[in-house]
């Protein structure tokens, strides 16, 4: 087989607390996808983090590039792809949301379609729904967003003075079963307070005021008070008294993963806390992933 392209997607986190739906931050774990010429669509797994997802036709990643391809009225042509990933399956880590993002940049580039950052947040925020996690994977860094009338609007910050702490336990939650939970409607009051504490955490980010965006991060009012029915971690860690310097943390998209945000100098401390903590669970520094989603060619593809 010839080897065509590398495509490098980073892994993101959605909501941030107060931000739903609407602030993603891209992280640095990645979806890593070698594109080879062959006679038909196939994939190859590497790693533990694949195991169980399809590894023919119905593949996510060949799903969305087929659908881009069939929006530009192209054929894909045949690939074989060898993936490897460290990104938990989910797991509130935007695994499905790198999928879609790589098949994408798949089809741009079997395709010729010369998609710009724009049209590939578009496609991707049409496929997911919403802006935060694919937004994150395809810009990098800290992505504040919408998707309103079929156009995504975004605006795009790097992160650079926080140290992350991932909390990932080893059971499995569905984002569906995680939306489901969440009430049709909520008191007019709180969607006030929480609107009031979303707008001031988009400031302390985006002028990186961590002691200010963690004290927003727990105010959230939208999902994380209902999701603790079926994430107890964030009990555990409501009724707990946390050193001073973890700035806040919060439910990483759907969750069950919690990502805690620690003053740089106290990683370690923090690590070593919350391993105390949460004994069997896998427990990393995860740093911000500043760049987006990378295609490497091996050859000119003709």
């Amino acid at each position: 087989m010839k080897k065509l392209f590398d495509i490098s997607v980073p892994a993101s986190t959605a909501n941030v607390g107060p931000g739903f739906d609407s602030i993603g931050i891209a992280l640095g774990r990645f979806l890593n996808i070698e594109v080879f010429d062959h006679n038909s669509f196939c994939c190859e797994l590497t790693g533990d983090y694949l195991t169980g997802i399809p590894t023919d036709e119905s593949n996510l990643i060949f799903q969305t590039a087929f659908a881009v391809a069939k929006q530009y009225h192209k054929e894909l042509p045949a690939c074989h792809l060898k993936l490897t990933s460290n990104i938990p399956l989910t797991r509130g880590l935007g695994s499905s949301a790198s999928a879609i993002v790589g098949g994408i940049l798949l089809a741009n580039e079997l395709c010729h379609l010369n998609l710009d950052l724009e049209d590939q947040l578009s496609i991707a925020t049409s496929m997911e729904g919403h802006m935060d996690n694919v937004g994150a994977s395809i810009y990098g860094g800290l992505v504040i967003g919408t998707y309103i009338d079929e156009k995504a609007y975004i605006q795009h910050s790097t992160i650079k003075n926080v140290s992350i702490i991932a909390i990932i336990p080893t059971y499995e939650l569905e984002t569906k079963h995680a939306r489901n939970i969440l009430p049709k409607e909520i008191p007019h009051k709180n969607a006030i307070l929480s609107s009031s504490f979303s707008n001031l955490l988009v400031a302390a980010l985006l002028s990186e005021n961590w002691k200010l965006a963690g004290d927003m991060m727990k105010r959230d009012l939208f999902h994380e008070p209902y999701r603790t029915k079926i994430v107890n971690e964030l009990e555990i860690l409501k009724n707990h008294k946390l050193p001073q310097y973890v700035y806040g943390h919060v439910l990483s998209g759907a969750g069950p993963t919690i990502l805690a945000f620690v003053a740089k100098e106290y990683c370690q401390n923090a690590k070593e806390f919350f391993e105390n903590l949460f004994p069997n669970y896998e427990v990393s520094e995860i740093t911000v992933e500043n760049s987006g989603a990378k295609v490497e060619h091996s050859i000119h593809v003709k």
